[in-house]
């Protein structure tokens, strides 16, 4: 589990295909602090597996499935990406519940400050006011969000223009919560309370 508040910016220092999968290595500081393998990192919100690290730099493996569903397999070297490790039980929680498993990408329409993404009609019912960035707008083909200037300069959102690709997590809560409606599933809470007459 993640916040989707960014740690580091990170840089991938060389991406290796093979196979249909690809190992990225990459350059970081702050996120190795206390890391072993088998550790989880977010890179650009989508959750990775630690298989190896350094003094300053990390690897981890890409399957085929990864690299077509994020905007990861777009990355080249120098790059600059968002880091975040997992949390820890006792951490303030100072973002949003989110998992690293990436929903679909988005696509820039205009750079931060008034950043503007267009998605695809699977994630916009999830596009609610207090995502890991807080929805401005929701829109008929995606959403706006607010950038500030602190989060312009830590995050590579500064550096995003129209036309690239951003990874999208929809709101697991939300998804848990879909899913019962759709099962049919009823609350024991609420028959009990109904039971009472409450």
């Amino acid at each position: 589990m993640f916040t989707g508040i960014v740690e580091e910016l990170g840089s991938l220092s060389a991406i290796e295909h093979s196979a249909g999968q690809a190992r990225l290595v990459i350059s970081a500081a702050a996120v190795l602090d206390g890391t072993r393998v088998g550790d989880s990192i977010a890179v650009n919100g989508c959750c990775l597996t630690v298989v190896d690290h350094g003094p300053d730099w990390w690897a981890a493996d890409a399957v085929a499935e990864t690299l077509g569903r994020t905007n990861l397999g777009q990355l080249q070297p120098g790059d600059s990406v968002n880091l975040e490790r997992a949390m820890a039980v006792g951490d303030r929680l100072g973002g949003h519940i989110v998992q690293g498993h990436v929903d679909c990408t988005g696509r820039v329409v205009q750079a931060a400050p008034d950043l503007r993404i267009a998605t695809s009609d699977d994630v916009r019912p999830y596009l609610v006011d207090g995502v890991s960035l807080t929805v401005v707008s929701a829109l008929e083909d995606g959403f706006t969000v607010a950038v500030i200037p602190h989060t312009m300069a830590v995050t590579t959102l500064g550096l995003r223009r129209p036309g690239d690709l951003v990874n999208i997590e929809a709101d697991v809560i939300a998804k848990y919560t879909e899913g019962l409606l759709r099962a049919g599933v009823q609350s024991p809470y609420a028959a009990h309370a109904a039971g009472r007459g409450a």
